[in-house]
């Protein structure tokens, strides 16, 4: 299944909207790497006790959605980041219809946290934030993605 690409102009303008929020300038640097500078900003804003800006939370959530996918290919995991994005990965028995047996879902700030490496996976768990099901859902060796 091949991974979405974001709309480059679509994360700059979020990423722009959330930097200004946090009374910063715009962001200068290459398209390539607007993603990544999203999630920063994202994560800034939680740091700083400031809400996200929507548009921005869901650019970060969906691009390192999609850097899991990319690292981990296949169907046999679903990985919930409402109410953002899901996406399917890691190779094995896939599923076609109803829920799939192997589920993870957390929320956005757990999810960025998780894939830049500021909390583990054994962390997050053990603190009820990660709902994983399945024999497949453990991503410790897949995370941090950063």
């Amino acid at each position: 299944m091949p991974v979405r690409r974001l709309d480059p102009e679509k994360i700059r303008e979020a990423l722009d909207a959330q930097l200004a929020d946090l009374g910063r300038p715009p962001f200068d640097g290459p398209e390539n790497a607007a993603g990544n500078a999203c999630v920063q900003a994202v994560l800034d804003a939680y740091e700083a006790g400031l809400t996200p800006v929507k548009a921005a939370a869901r650019i970060a959530v969906r691009h390192l959605l999609d850097e899991l996918a990319a690292r981990a290919p296949g169907r046999s995991v679903e990985v919930r980041v409402p109410p953002y994005a899901a996406v399917q990965c890691v190779e094995g028995p896939r599923h076609t219809r109803g829920t799939p047996p192997n589920v993870v879902e957390t929320d956005p700030r757990t999810w960025l946290e998780l894939a830049t490496g500021r909390v583990t996976w054994a962390d997050a768990i053990a603190a009820g934030k990660i709902a994983a099901s399945g024999s497949r859902a453990d991503l410790s060796a897949l995370l941090p993605l950063w």
